[in-house]
């Protein structure tokens, strides 16, 4: 957390400076494209990032699918996993993140800039409806980060949680592609008791998964092949290089 503590600290004035700017954009949201409206995002992330000296490098871009949307389904491991994949996916995306951490300054402009999508743990009717909005954009070509571990845990180092099968109904729903995303390191950046300073994360975009691959599938069945892709990539980035 020191590194958290830390950015925001060094930070101020261009938290300041970015609160305004993005109160004001979204006082007509719509008179600035997706596009814009992503890069302002990214500018936010960037130049914090380069403050403190966090980078992540991307592997597997050429995964992504060319048309349409799709569903990005990451491993969770802290507060700076959404920016890690923000700064390495060129097109514009959004993220879905529990409703009571949504409304922290910055935060809450970060998400609203992107359109992203607020649930409410433990009110199932919510989360349909979000859930039914989410596949009709979807289906109109938007992107959606949804984290189907439901949490992280502090100093969870790249351990990966069960991940929970529900997350993967709104990929059926709109019937599109669901992209496994594996995140290495992220939690040191934010959410690490023992690293301080500059830092390097990985994320690792993999095969998209169709939805003619799992359409015959149960949403536990999904989960678990989504879950134990992830943990496959992540081994593979630790395995020792051979000789």
């Amino acid at each position: 957390m020191r590194n958290y503590y830390h950015t925001i600290l060094i930070n101020l004035h261009r938290i300041i400076y970015y609160v305004i700017k993005s109160r004001l954009w979204l006082l007509n949201i719509d008179s600035h494209t997706d596009e814009e409206r992503y890069a302002l995002a990214n500018e936010m992330v960037t130049k914090m990032n380069r403050s403190s000296g966090y980078s992540t490098k991307a592997f597997g871009t050429e995964n992504l699918p060319k048309e349409g949307g799709y569903m990005l389904y990451p491993n969770h491991q802290g507060k700076y996993d959404v920016l890690g994949i923000f700064t390495t996916h060129k097109k514009p995306c959004s993220f879905v993140m529990d409703e009571k951490r949504s409304h922290i300054i910055l935060v809450s402009e970060f998400l609203n800039l992107v359109k992203g999508k607020r649930l409410v743990l433990n009110d199932p009717r919510q989360t349909i409806r979000v859930f039914q909005e989410m596949a009709m954009e979807l289906k109109n070509g938007r992107k959606f980060i949804l984290f189907p571990e439901g949490g992280y845990k502090e100093n969870n180092g790249n351990i990966v949680e069960k991940f929970k099968a529900g997350s993967f109904k709104v990929a059926q729903m709109a019937k599109a592609p669901i992209v496994p995303v594996a995140l290495v390191d992220s939690y040191k950046v934010y959410n690490s008791d023992t690293h301080y300073g500059p830092t390097q994360t990985y994320v690792y975009y993999l095969d998209p998964i169709n939805y003619d691959e799992y359409k015959g599938l149960k949403t536990v069945e999904i989960a678990e092949m989504v879950e134990e892709r992830i943990k496959a990539k992540i081994s593979e980035h630790f395995e020792p290089i051979a000789e």
